[in-house]
Parts: C-alpha cells; sequence; structure tokens
C-alpha cells in the first residue's frame, strides 16, 4: 500500500496593522534631518540648513548654528544624538558637513546645552576626517548611541569608488565610538582603522538596535537594492564600485567577496530610498512592536518591516503615511509614540500615535 505524505510550509503569521493618527507637532522647518528625545520629553532635532533646534515647554527654540556647517547636496546639520548619561551631562553630538578644516569633511561635534536650554556651548569636534565630495553627495550621517553606550555612526562613500573598502578610509562605513572619538573596544581591528566597525557600505542612512541589542543599518542602493544590513563585527557588505565610481556593480558583491553580509531586506527595483527607522518597541504597536519602522524619500511613505524572531530576515511588510511628501527620519519618543520629519522646506515634525483598543 502506498502511503502518501503531503508536507505543508508553515505560512508566515499575519501579523495586526495598528490604527494610526498622525499629527503635526511642529511646521515651517527647512528640511529638518534627525530628531533626538531627553529623558524628560524635550525634542532636539536638526535642520539640514544648519541649524540645531529644541522643543522644550512647548516652545521651539534654536540653540546653534555653526558657521563652518555647509548645506550643499545631501551634506549638512545631518545626525544628532543625546548622550546616555544626558541627565547629568547634558552633552549633545551632531554630524554634520563642515569647511572649518579649509576642506570639506563630515564630521562629529560634542556640545552642551546651558542650563537654560537656550544655547549650546563647550563644542569638542571628537571626529573630523569622514569624506565629503564637493556637491555634499552620500554624507552619512547618522548616528545614535547603542546599548552598549557607544556612538554609532553611518557614513557615505562620499561617491568615492575606493572608499567603502579602503581600511584606513571612515567613508562607506559604520563606525563606533566613545563619547571621546576615540575607537570603541571590540571594533573591527587591524588593518582597519579603529574607528570601523563594519566595512563595504554605499551611503548608511539609518541606524537602529533590538531590544536584545542587535544592532540594524538602513542604506541606500544606486539604482536597486536600497539594504538593511544587520551588522556583525568586521562585516563586509559587499559594496566596491570600481574602477571609477561604477554603480552598475551589485551593492552586495557576492561573486568578488564570497564572505559578504547578505542584507536582511532588500529593495529590488527601483529603490525607494529609504531613510533613518527604529526598530519599534511597545504592546500598543500590536504587529509592529518589533518591527523596523523606516522613513522613505523617494517612496514617500513609511515602510514597516516585521522580522522573524532570529532578526534575519522580513517576514511581512507594510506600507502607510504616503500622503506627507518626503519623509526623513522616524524615532520613537519616551512617550512611545513615533516621531517623523518630512524632508520639505517648510517641513514638519509628525506624531504618529496608536490607537488604543
Amino acid at each position: 500500500m502506498a502511503l502518501t505524505v503531503l508536507v505543508v510550509a508553515a505560512a508566515a503569521p499575519c501579523r495586526p496593522q495598528p490604527e494610526i493618527t498622525v499629527t503635526t507637532v511642529l511646521s515651517g522647518l527647512s528640511r529638518p534631518w534627525d530628531i533626538a528625545f531627553a529623558p524628560g520629553g524635550d525634542m532636539f532635532f536638526t535642520e539640514r540648513v544648519g541649524r540645531i533646534n529644541v522643543r522644550t515647554d512647548g516652545q521651539h527654540r534654536v540653540l546653534a548654528t555653526p558657521t563652518d556647517a555647509v548645506a550643499i547636496g545631501e551634506g549638512g546639520m545631518m545626525g544628532i544624538a543625546l548622550d546616555p548619561e544626558y541627565g547629568a551631562n547634558r552633552r549633545v553630538y551632531t554630524c554634520f558637513l563642515s569647511n572649518a578644516s579649509g576642506a570639506l569633511d563630515v564630521r562629529i561635534a560634542r556640545w552642551r546645552v546651558n542650563g537654560a536650554r537656550t544655547a549650546l556651548t563647550h563644542r569638542t569636534d571628537i571626529l573630523t576626517g569622514i569624506p565629503a565630495h564637493p556637491t555634499g553627495r552620500h554624507s552619512g550621517c547618522r548616528i545614535r548611541f547603542g546599548p552598549d553606550g557607544m556612538l554609532w555612526v553611518g557614513t557615505g562613500d562620499a561617491a568615492v569608488g575606493t572608499n567603502p573598502q579602503d581600511p584606513t578610509s571612515l567613508g562607506g562605513k559604520v563606525l563606533r565610538i566613545t563619547t571621546d572619538g576615540a575607537g570603541a573596544p571590540g571594533n573591527a581591528g587591524p588593518p582597519f582603522r579603529a574607528e570601523i566597525y563594519t566595512y563595504g557600505h554605499r551611503n548608511v542612512q539609518g541606524v537602529t538596535f533590538a531590544a536584545d541589542g542587535t544592532p540594524y543599518s538602513v542604506e541606500h542602493g544606486p539604482d536597486r537594492d536600497d539594504e538593511v544590513n544587520l551588522l556583525v563585527r568586521a562585516g563586509n557588505y559587499g559594496w566596491d564600485p570600481v574602477p571609477g565610481y561604477d554603480e552598475s556593480v551589485p551593492m552586495t558583491d557576492l561573486a568578488e567577496f564570497p564572505d559578504a553580509r547578505e542584507a536582511v531586506w532588500s529593495s529590488g527595483a527601483p529603490t525607494i530610498a529609504p531613510s533613518g527607522g527604529v526598530i519599534l518597541s511597545g504592546e500598543q504597536w500590536k504587529g509592529w512592536d518589533e518591527a523596523l519602522a523606516m522613513a522613505v524619500l523617494k517612496g514617500r511613505q513609511l515602510r514597516v518591516l516585521g522580522l522573524t524572531d532570529e532578526g534575519t530576515a522580513v517576514e511581512q511588510e507594510w506600507t502607510t503615511i504616503t500622503d506627507r511628501g518626503r519623509l526623513r527620519v522616524a524615532v520613537q519618543g519616551p512617550d512611545g509614540d513615533l516621531y517623523i520629519a518630512t524632508d520639505a522646506s517648510p517641513g514638519s515634525i509628525l506624531r504618529v500615535a496608536p490607537v488604543p483598543d
């Protein structure tokens, strides 16, 4: 008697999408680029034209407009992060395109917020010399403190083909540094510069962390294959557009680099240009709890990726907020809601809240 065995593949679970409301927190901004929250709820944010701001006690205040900040192309005042000990030291970090050295570079400055929260003082440039293109192309530069207390920095390759694979260049990398700008313990190691954690990137626009501390990057592809990557120490992510700046090569070139790290998610063709994102946390987000929410520029949307339990693949995707134009960054606030900066002038900061049951 023949025995027929029917094997049915288990379908990916269908996660419920939360109902959301979208409201405007601030308007009339000039290309807001990044957002960071203090424990008490103060919202710090940058505008690419060169401003560092705070919204405190319901008021919008400009804290600093560094004279060496250069807003050109994709560059300008970009990433912002608050020190893990902000409550004690009031330190703020920004990453921006600068001409302070007489030539363009991307650099990270550490500041202190004065007691009245009206200005930034005590500027210290803790890391300089991140490559910059004369037009500002592929400037990066997202900065986030990780659960390890280190500052993680996503950089662009400055449209120079040799930068991503060059162990002496800070371009096309994810860096991991201390609050003084030194390379953090546990980075890639020789022959790489002490600040380098991973390499072979094109233009990293997002850095975020899962609840267990696993780091991820969000990266722009050329005309195909935007990527989300799980970051592994000394990992090569396979971008090597040489000779010259040959953008026809694969984003993750496994033929040239068989050990390159494959993407957790890829857009395929065409690209949508995902930018700053965050892994959401909280049961109020329903199926989006522990999902990666990414602001999308060219695709003009919020794209949410439901990761597998292992965090190595995407099992479900959602697309929402398609009526607010280009979105630059998504950040979860201390209230649990999602805050999104729109890439426009005038631009705005939106608040996205899940509707309670």
